[in-house]
């Protein structure tokens, strides 16, 4: 089967070449703690490029994206930030740090060395139960922790959930652009994230429960891991969004017959894809759910909720706001420092697809 990537908000025109300059080494706290690693650039996420980078430190890798300074830095950067420094959860990618370069908006995060659970579908086509199941687990474990913290993530897909380098390998949630606090935001009503795995009520222009959405979407996930396939995808017109969105609404789907599915699996999808919020499976139904329940992990049995003081290497609140707002201010012109710490990532090539158009998400607000 074939996917199309979710990437940030769709753009017109060319992407324009990113010339990140960093200016010389030893002039910003940046290039003092850390230098490029490897010249490929590990992915384009809402508003920003993604790099492989070493703290100078201690060898340490981490990944860094780059925001350019100036517009792009609005309140949707501004929560994101927020939101992800309150998560420390196995499964979810920690947020390590913000900082200035002359021309960009720095975040500092874990590296997850395994790439994007996207990736490793593509290349099986599908998974088995036990191999979706092993995943599914952490999902909803990482997913019970951002809840329980008031985060909703309302981006949830393939390609926000990374894999770490480890013989086995433990699932990452990461891309907090569209994330919302229940105590901090708004009510969500804003119609965003990928057109195949939006809930039904994200399209109603409404107030809708972000958490009941992030179900929703991890049920989309759950399908595509076992059937290698989007669920409201027509698969002969599978980039007519419009048409897509209209099987969402109307709960059209449904399992092939050369795929073969336990019951007690297709039973779970089943209850996610529940228009009614109301009657929706919640992440505590999911979790006594009997496929759910096999083979489940002895450290996610129970939830984990870090209601504890914060660590203390936590990058102070008052610190990344300053960082934040600071960067409001368009940096220096691209090339106007370049000396031995300058570093220039690739063109974004990676957010055109095969048939030359953008492949993006779906992101109208009211």
């Amino acid at each position: 089967p074939r996917f199309s990537r979710g990437r940030a908000a769709t753009r017109a025109g060319s992407p324009a070449p990113l010339a990140l300059a960093m200016a010389s080494v030893s002039t910003t706290e940046h290039d003092l703690k850390y230098e490029p690693c490897d010249a490929k650039n590990l992915g384009q996420g809402n508003f920003g490029t993604a790099k492989l980078m070493r703290l100078r430190s201690t060898g340490q890798l981490l990944a860094i994206k780059y925001i350019e300074r100036g517009d792009k830095i609005d309140d949707n950067v501004k929560r994101e930030l927020v939101n992800h420094r309150l998560l420390d959860h196995p499964n979810i990618i920690r947020f390590v740090e913000c900082l200035l370069t002359p021309t960009h908006l720095a975040i500092v995060m874990e590296y997850a060395a395994g790439g994007e659970l996207f990736e490793r579908i593509c290349s099986k086509g599908r998974f088995g139960e036990d191999e979706a199941r092993f995943f599914f687990q952490q999902l909803i474990s990482g997913l019970e922790y951002c809840h329980h913290h008031g985060v909703a993530h309302r981006d949830l897909k393939l390609e926000n959930t990374l894999i770490d380098g480890s013989p086995t390998p433990r699932l990452k949630i990461c891309d907090f652009g569209y994330s919302k606090h229940s105590l901090i935001d708004s009510e969500p009503k804003s119609t965003v994230g990928t057109p195949a795995y939006i809930a039904p009520e994200v399209l109603s222009h409404k107030a809708y429960d972000g958490k009941a959405a992030d179900v929703w979407s991890c049920g989309v996930t759950l399908y595509v891991m076992v059937v290698g396939a989007y669920p409201f995808e027509d698969p002969s017109d599978a980039r007519n969004f419009r048409k897509t969105i209209a099987r969402i609404v109307s709960v059209n789907y449904s399992f092939p017959t050369n795929v073969a599915l336990s019951e007690e699996c297709k039973d779970l999808i089943r209850r996610i894809f529940v228009v009614d919020t109301a009657r929706r499976f919640t992440i505590k139904d999911i979790k006594s759910h009997p496929w759910f329940q096999r083979n489940l992990p002895a450290e996610l049995q129970n939830a984990v909720t870090n209601d504890g003081p914060p660590p203390s290497e936590m990058q102070d609140l008052d610190q990344l706001m300053r960082v934040v707002d600071a960067a409001k201010t368009r940096g220096a012109a691209a090339g106007a420092a370049r000396g031995g710490g300058d570093f220039y990532p690739d063109d974004d090539d990676d957010m055109m697809d095969g048939s030359g158009q953008f492949s993006g998400d779906y992101e109208q607000y009211d």
